[in-house]
Parts: C-alpha cells; sequence; structure tokens
C-alpha cells in the first residue's frame, strides 16, 4: 500500500484513492468500492469522531469523480451497551444510570426530545451535520442488523469457533499494553498527555467496548446476549451446544435465567473485537480509518486483523490511523456543554466547505485544531487567500486539490456565499451592531463603495456564522460598545500631537470612506505627523507611534485600548459620530 507519510505536496486523497481501487479490483472486480465508518450515538457525537467519517468520504468521493461505484458504509454501533451518563446532556439526570448495561436503542431519550430513544436523539444531529457538509453514505443500525437475524449465520460460525477466537486473543492478554481505547481513540500506559477536548472526542469514537468477551468454567464465548427480563448486558452465558445451538446464560444484574437457541435468537451480539472483523468481512470493506490507539498490540484492529483472517476467511481493511482533533476555544464551551463540541456546533460558526477543507488538508495522521475562538478569523483569511490563489494559478496543486474537496463533491458543488466578505469584517460588523439588519446593511453597502452590496443575502450564509460566533463564543465583556457621549476629559487631556492626528483623521473620511480607504487613513496618519509620504514603509518607530494612536482612536470611540479592526469600527459607527465622538 503506498504511504499517506510523504511529502507535504502529496494528495493524500488521491494516494489512497489510488490504493483502495487497486485493492478493491483486486478482490472483488466489478463490484462496488466499499469504506467504512462506525459511531457509537452514546451521547453527543463529536468534532474528534468526525474524523471517522470524513476520512472515507473524502477518499470514497475521489474514487466518484473517477467513474466508480462506492458505498460508504456508516455503521451506527446503537446495539452497544449504555455505559454512563454523559455530563452537560440537556433533559438528562443522574436517573438515567439505571439504563447503563442496556442496548441504546433501548434507553429513554433526553427529556423533551422528539426521538424515540437514546441513539436516535444523538444520531439525528449529526446526520443532519452530514447532510450539510454533503456526505454521501449508506447507514446501517446495528440494533436493526442484530434484531433481524442478519448476522445469524455468522454468530453461530464465531460460537462455532470460539477456541480460535480465544487463541487469537490469548496472544496478547499477557502484554503490558493489550488493553487499548476504544475504535477511534482511547488511552494506553504509554500516551503522551492530551488535553480534555482530545479524550472526550477520543470517548465516543466507533465502538462504545473493547470488550473481547468472557471466559468462565465453561469457556470462553465470543457473544453476550442481553437479558430477557432486565434488557441489559450483565450476562454470562453458562453453556452452549453447537449442534443444537442451545445456549444458557444467567443475568448478574436480575437474577434471570434463561435457555435459547442461537439459530432463532436475536437478542444479543458478537463482542466488540470479534464484532469488527466479522463485518468487514459480510460487507467486504475495503477501507475503514480508526483511532491513533490502533497501532498499540491487542487493539481492535490489530487482532480485528487477525480474526478477519483466521475465522471468517476474509481480508483486513486498509486502514490508516487518525490523529486527534483538538478544539481551541474549549475552555468556556466545555463548563456549559460538558464535552467537545459537535459538527453541528461548529456549523453554526462556519460555512461547510471550510469544516470539510480542516479535514481535507491535514493527511490522516497528522493532529489539527478547529478554532472557536478568535482563531477562526485568522483560519477564515487562510481560506479566503486560498480561494484567490486558485482563481489566479498561483495554487500548489496539493492545496488545489484539498480546497476542491472543500467547496464540493462528485454530486456537485456546495452552497456558498455570493459575496464572501472577510469573516472578521462580518464578525466586527456584527458585534457593533448587534445583529440590527439594517446597520449591517449600511456598514456592508460602504466597504467597496464602486461595488456596494444592495441586499445581506448576498453575504449569507458566512454573515449568519459570523453573528453566530459573535453571540455565542465572544464572551459579554469583550464585545464592542461605541460610546455615546464623547470622552471630554481625554480630549481635552490631548498634547498638540495627539490633537493634529484627530484633525488629520476628520479631514480625510469623506475621501478615504471605504475599507480599503480607511485603513490607508488610519495607518498614513502617524507617517504624516512624521513628515513622511501616507504610503512609506514603517520603521519600529513608525509601529509604535502607530499603535499608541490606534489605541487613542479606541480609547475614544469605544472605552478602552483595543477593539475590531479600526477601519471596520469606523465605518460601523459612521462618519457623522466619528466626527462628534473625536471632538470634531
Amino acid at each position: 500500500m503506498a504511504s499517506s507519510q510523504s511529502s507535504t505536496e502529496t494528495d493524500w486523497v488521491s494516494r489512497f484513492a489510488d490504493d483502495v481501487i487497486a485493492e478493491s479490483e483486486r478482490r472483488a472486480p466489478g463490484k462496488p468500492v466499499v469504506v467504512a465508518s462506525g459511531l457509537s450515538p452514546s451521547g453527543p457525537i463529536h468534532l474528534g469522531n468526525l474524523r471517522e467519517v470524513m476520512t472515507p468520504h473524502l477518499v470514497a468521493d475521489e474514487i466518484r469523480r473517477r467513474g466508480y461505484t462506492v458505498r460508504h458504509l456508516i455503521s451506527w454501533d446503537d446495539y452497544d451497551r449504555y455505559r454512563k451518563v454523559p455530563n452537560g446532556v440537556e433533559g438528562v439526570d443522574e436517573s438515567w444510570a439505571e439504563h447503563i448495561g442496556k442496548p441504546l436503542t433501548s434507553v429513554p431519550a433526553p427529556a423533551g426530545s422528539a426521538y424515540p430513544n437514546w441513539a436516535e436523539h444523538f444520531k439525528a444531529a449529526m446526520t443532519n451535520a452530514l447532510d450539510e457538509l454533503g456526505v454521501e453514505y449508506d447507514g446501517i443500525s446495528q440494533t436493526e442488523q442484530y434484531t433481524a437475524g442478519a448476522y445469524r449465520e455468522q454468530i453461530l460460525h464465531a460460537m462455532r469457533h470460539r477456541a480460535d477466537i480465544d487463541a487469537v486473543l490469548d496472544r496478547y492478554r499477557t502484554k503490558k499494553d493489550g488493553a487499548a481505547g476504544a475504535k477511534g481513540g482511547g488511552k494506553k500506559p504509554q500516551q503522551k498527555k492530551v488535553d480534555e477536548a482530545e479524550l472526550e472526542a477520543a470517548e465516543g469514537s466507533g465502538a462504545a467496548s473493547e470488550d473481547d468477551g468472557s471466559s468462565n468454567a465453561a469457556g470462553y464465548f465470543p457473544y453476550r446476549p442481553y437479558c430477557g427480563n432486565c434488557e441489559k448486558d450483565l450476562t454470562v452465558v453458562t453453556s452452549y451446544d453447537d449442534a443444537t445451538t442451545e445456549l444458557n446464560y444467567t443475568c448478574s444484574a436480575c437474577d434471570f435465567a434463561e435457555t435459547v437457541r442461537l439459530n432463532e435468537f436475536n437478542r444479543g451480539k458478537l463482542v466488540w473485537k470479534v464484532d469488527w472483523p466479522m463485518r468487514w468481512a459480510y460487507e467486504g470493506v475495503i477501507f475503514e480509518p480508526s483511532g491513533v490507539d490502533h497501532s498499540s498490540p491487542g487493539s481492535s484492529f490489530v487482532v480485528g486483523g487477525q480474526i478477519v483472517r483466521e475465522v471468517f476467511d476474509g481480508v483486513q481493511p486498509i486502514g490508516p490511523m487518525y490523529a486527534f482533533v483538538g478544539i481551541s476555544g474549549m475552555a468556556k464551551m466545555s463548563s456549559s456543554k460538558g464535552g467537545v463540541p459537535t459538527p453541528a456546533d461548529a456549523l453554526k460558526i462556519m460555512e461547510a466547505p471550510l469544516l470539510r477543507w480542516l479535514y481535507a488538508r491535514r493527511k490522516p495522521n497528522q493532529s489539527f485544531k478547529i478554532a472557536f475562538d478568535q482563531e477562526i478569523q485568522r483560519l477564515y483569511d487562510e481560506w479566503d487567500a486560498l480561494g484567490r490563489k486558485v482563481a489566479d494559478g498561483t495554487v500548489l496543486p496539493a492545496d488545489a486539490a484539498a480546497y476542491a474537496r472543500a467547496i464540493g463533491t462528485a454530486a456537485g458543488e456546495l452552497p456558498s456565499t455570493p459575496r464572501p466578505l472577510p469573516y472578521r469584517t462580518l464578525a466586527s460588523v456584527a458585534d457593533i451592531t448587534a445583529g440590527a439588519e439594517d446597520q449591517t446593511l449600511r456598514i456592508l453597502s460602504e466597504l467597496d463603495p464602486e461595488n456596494p452590496l444592495t441586499s445581506l443575502d448576498e453575504a449569507r450564509p458566512r454573515l449568519d456564522r459570523a453573528e453566530n460566533w459573535i453571540s455565542t463564543q465572544v464572551p459579554a465583556e469583550a464585545r464592542t460598545i461605541v460610546r455615546q457621549e464623547p470622552d471630554k476629559d481625554l480630549l481635552g487631556s490631548l498634547d498638540e500631537q495627539g490633537r493634529e492626528s484627530l484633525r488629520l483623521l476628520l479631514d480625510g473620511l469623506d475621501s478615504h470612506w471605504s475599507l480599503d480607504g480607511l485603513t490607508t487613513l488610519v495607518y498614513g496618519v502617524p507617517k504624516v505627523l512624521e513628515g513622511l509620504e501616507p504610503d512609506a514603509k514603517p520603521t519600529p518607530e513608525l509601529k509604535v507611534a502607530q499603535r499608541s494612536f490606534f489605541a487613542l482612536l479606541y480609547r475614544l470611540l469605544v472605552g478602552r485600548d483595543t477593539g475590531p479592526r479600526l477601519p471596520t469600527l469606523l465605518l460601523a459607527v459612521g462618519a457623522d459620530r466619528v466626527r462628534t465622538l473625536l471632538g470634531a
């Protein structure tokens, strides 16, 4: 397989697509190419978990662009056990602890939810986000698969070969780091320390457990029934007959005991380390990524590769490890939400193409952060600069490929903003106007007098995302409030140079009344005061003078030393009010 560890110029998606097509044609010529993801709706599905979907999505989409038929399977691991009550979920309290051990589809949804159970409630937000992101997939409910008997032959086969499975697992049980974390992430003893966001993001990825089954006096069994009385998986298989498929179990939660026949019983599932490789063989999966801990011995990907080959006569998928997705600006959200932001949270403050780009531009083994703080403005600047390079033909090939994968799929381009004004400008305007549409339109229409904005719809949906960012992510104390009256004390204390700087600014307002013009003006005033031309290159001394001038303007306009970019602030305040506040 071609390595994804190549130079930064390499388009990693194309390289994996090459490998996947070749492997698919070798294994199943003429059949659809199958890639897969697994998500456990055990709680909010986070941005870290999204990498489990976006990695195969991008590869699948590239293969579709080449004319192949592709199936991207998303297995909803909704038949996993409910393990714990998550923190910070609205409508959930500690009474949900009584459901621990039941399938996620048997747990009540949070109070007030429109959905029938826990799993469906948390799947809904993710499916809506995937639709907005343009992800084409076939969703598979593992509850439906197991309870319909879809895997009956595979379960009976695994039970017949339980000694073989036990032997594979036993190769790792004595290894110190054999108990790796859950698919898509987890913790192992030698792992470097990661932040709270990374651990939370790892928590819900893929399967909810690394369970490899249990051994007792009756032997090892890779299958666990859900109790017929309390519905929990706290059961122990006490005997099994291969000939009749008769299975006896007892429940340690409620002391219930039952005898069933596995050739007709559908209320249980294979343990995770057997379930996953079984599905690789059942679905013919060619490509499926997994979290960083699958590089460790005993992890479910490593063990699964042997089980799929030795027990299910299948082949392990091409399976790159993906690194953590971190969050910048997480601290404020953590206290209120109890966890990491979800894709739905990100799509409230950024457009879908930008979020797609964050996953497309980094190889799976490279970690990256998604910005919920001021960094989102720089991120948008970078995105817009990339768009300009694409337009003028100066973009590098790998960057062009990532951009193309971000703005659309094989099915077509995603919705975009007709007039993509700078995000930082939109955020500043939203901050100053508090969302007042008439004021917002006035300011945005004055940004470029030669080509004025005539409707806010031209700036949407980017404008809406910037407004959401201001209202949900910027603390109240950091919001901009323009002064109502001039600061007469400050104005009266200015020396001759300070008064002259304000006079030069006020004299130039009318002739510079645009975003570019005001930028030239505010940077040029300190230069003119030094006897230089407005377009002179700044010296270190001049930069100090500029910072002092900017601080003076901020104090006179908003009562503090910093604020939105001054050209935007001046446009937002309006020329008449600027003159009043600056003592004209």
